[in-house]
């Protein structure tokens, strides 16, 4: 066995720092087949989990608590609205500055950059519960679907060739590059404001808040990815689609809306998930507001041959018939 130098050594713990500041170092797609979980990278991943566990020490309080809660609103939305419905299949438009904002907004969620987010979900749409789906619990069970996919070394690069839609926008590369900027800036914004609340009498901390803030984007995350694991496995089915997506009403809750993955899976190209009146679905009622404060336009909307099963679509064809590009990228 080779002997391993001490300037290699002592330089491990900056290679990995560069690796988890810039998400593009070192991957490429020779590791697209590589399944084994990449240690180094997921650190900051484990840590945020560990991180919840400060609770013990530091408590609660109502302004933490109410922190938390809308840091976990907001940002479910962005993701759900945001890099689901507008990044992953293009549901309606916004200009330039608003998509930036967006994307920062969702960035602020530690899944990654809205670039990877949508070339891996467009890939499940394209393959859904087949062999090569990425997170299929049909194929590979409830663990694997719900966090091990994106641990390992063949999800970890942004498949550009997915998104030729988005990655015209240098700052959008950017950020998608640097997805840790984001989150790192919010956690520290949360310790000060923490701080300065102490200062003014409240009964808080910057630690406190600080560990909110992290309990808030572990929720998150677990919420956001029961629509990989349980949205296929518990539900109702009212359409026959070729996977095994389901609708479930109390993911809808959790999720903002995304809990109708069956409604979604059937015709992915509205903006709307739930396509009866009594579907909940709060993603799009945000997103509804949005255009009426001009942010958003050209909402798609749910097909009236959806909305009233008797009617047939003229000429007897579908959007959910049609080619998946089609539904999800713009011409």
């Amino acid at each position: 066995m080779p002997a391993i130098s001490a300037p290699s050594v002592l330089l491990a713990p900056v290679r990995a720092l560069v690796r988890w500041l810039d998400s593009y170092d070192g991957v490429t797609p020779a590791q697209d087949s590589d399944e084994r979980i990449d240690w180094i990278r997921i650190l900051p991943y484990v840590a945020m989990h560990l991180a919840c566990l400060a609770v013990i020490w530091v408590g609660w309080s109502w302004q933490a608590v109410v922190f938390a809660a809308v840091l976990y609103f907001v940002r479910m939305f962005a993701i759900t609205g945001i890099y689901h419905r507008y990044f992953s299949h293009r549901t309606f438009k916004m200009n330039r500055f608003w998509q930036f904002f967006f994307a920062v907004l969702g960035n602020s969620s530690a899944q990654r950059g809205p670039l990877w987010w949508a070339a891996h979900h467009r890939h499940h749409h394209r393959h859904s519960d087949e062999p090569v789906d990425i997170h299929s619990p049909k194929q590979r069970g409830f663990w694997w679907s719900h966090t091990v996919w994106f641990l390992t070394r063949s999800n970890y690069r942004t498949r550009s060739e997915a998104i030729p839609d988005l990655v015209k926008f240098p700052e959008l590369v950017w950020l998608d590059r640097f997805d840790m900027v984001v989150p790192f800036a919010l956690g520290t914004v949360s310790f000060f404001l923490g701080v300065l609340l102490q200062s003014q009498g409240a009964q808080t901390s910057g630690g406190q808040f600080l560990t909110w803030f992290f309990i808030s984007t572990i929720l998150l995350a677990h919420g956001t990815f029961t629509i990989n694991s349980l949205s296929h496995v518990f539900g109702g089915r009212r359409y026959e689609t070729t996977d095994t997506s389901r609708n479930n009403l109390l993911l809808a809750f959790v999720t903002l809306g995304e809990g109708w993955h069956n409604n979604h899976h059937h015709y992915q190209a509205c903006c709307r998930q739930g396509h009866r009146w009594w579907e909940v679905d709060i993603s799009f009622y945000i997103l509804v507001v949005l255009s009426w404060m001009r942010i958003v336009y050209d909402i798609k909307p749910v097909p009236k041959h959806l909305k009233n099963p008797g009617q047939s679509p003229k000429g007897g064809t579908t959007e959910s018939a049609m080619p998946i590009s089609a539904q999800m990228v713009p011409a």
